[in-house]
């Protein structure tokens, strides 16, 4: 049995993402991930004018004379919800916390897909892969994912991005558009990056809080990292001490950014204090524009 708090967090959530899905939001969805579907569907004799990039070279050696490899696009499409819960993400100080925001960007995502007939998957991770739900279908479906992101309570406080990108690699064999939804504050996922964006379309969420950019003057602080569980003692007090925190999570958010652009994965950066919906709506008109 869900507590009442849960309940009340998810029905809320699922009335305002019901309202935004039906908004401008909805008529960019299809368009942004056209052409992520793609299943092969036969080789046939090359025509003048085909594009010599569909060339399938094997059976054009083997006959001798020039085929080509048809594709066609799938109606239906599968998201996969990668959201990271190690305990960094139970952090929010102004509107919410990094792992409610993390829900509730699930929760439209999730809508959006099943409002196409997609189907949806969840991966929940700290430093292991705590919880996976096999993409389905419904309603019901979804709002137990969003349900699930909520109440679950993981067993890991760190954060492995390399684990549960490589679990998704295995375990998801059909192209799917992956979201991997964290507040990135590890590194050394490069290598499993790579290999999971030549199997999907992966989309980077970045969920930040403005005070892990600016820290307030509010004096000697002992301060926890949720993670590591190092205790340390700053003090806020010291212009010096805060410039070099700001300094620090600048430097690491902008390298998190140039991580995923060299990687051309494209990245969403929302944060605790401001609405999601406008960052969102830029990246589903990017990929409109790629597609036409």
């Amino acid at each position: 049995m869900l507590p009442k708090e849960i309940l009340k967090k998810v029905k809320r959530i699922q009335l305002k993402v019901a309202r935004l899905s039906n908004d401008v939001v909805s008529g960019h969805y299809v368009s942004a991930f056209k052409g992520v579907g793609i299943e092969f569907n036969e080789v046939r004799q090359y025509i003048p004018g085909d594009d010599i990039r569909s060339i399938d070279w094997n059976v054009t050696a083997r006959t001798g004379d020039p085929f080509i490899k048809r594709f066609v696009e799938e109606r239906e499409l599968t998201v996969i919800l990668m959201v990271d819960l190690s305990a960094s993400q139970r952090f929010g100080t102004v509107n919410t916390l990094k792992s409610d925001l993390a829900a509730e960007i699930s929760a439209l995502l999730a809508f959006l897909a099943i409002k196409n007939s997609d189907k949806v998957g969840l991966l929940i991770f700290s430093d292991t892969c705590e919880l996976y739900l096999p993409p389905q279908k419904g309603r019901n479906h979804v709002l137990r994912v969003v349900r699930e992101i909520l109440a679950y309570q993981p067993t890991g406080v760190g954060t492995d991005i390399s684990e549960a990108l490589n679990f998704i690699n295995k375990a998801v064999k059909h192209r799917s558009i992956v979201f991997l939804i964290s507040d990135f504050l590890t590194g050394g996922f490069e290598k499993p990056l790579k290999s999971i964006v030549k199997h999907h379309d992966l989309i980077a969420i970045n969920i930040t809080d403005p005070k892990e950019f600016d820290l307030p003057d509010i004096g000697l602080v002992d301060l926890l990292d949720s993670e590591s569980k190092t205790r340390v003692i700053v003090d806020t007090s010291s212009f010096t001490v805060r410039e070099t925190i700001k300094r620090n999570a600048l430097q690491r958010f902008n390298e998190t950014a140039m991580l995923f652009k060299r990687n051309k994965i494209d990245l969403v950066e929302v944060s605790t204090d401001k609405s999601y919906l406008e960052p969102l709506q830029k990246m589903f008109l990017k990929r409109q524009k790629r597609f036409h």
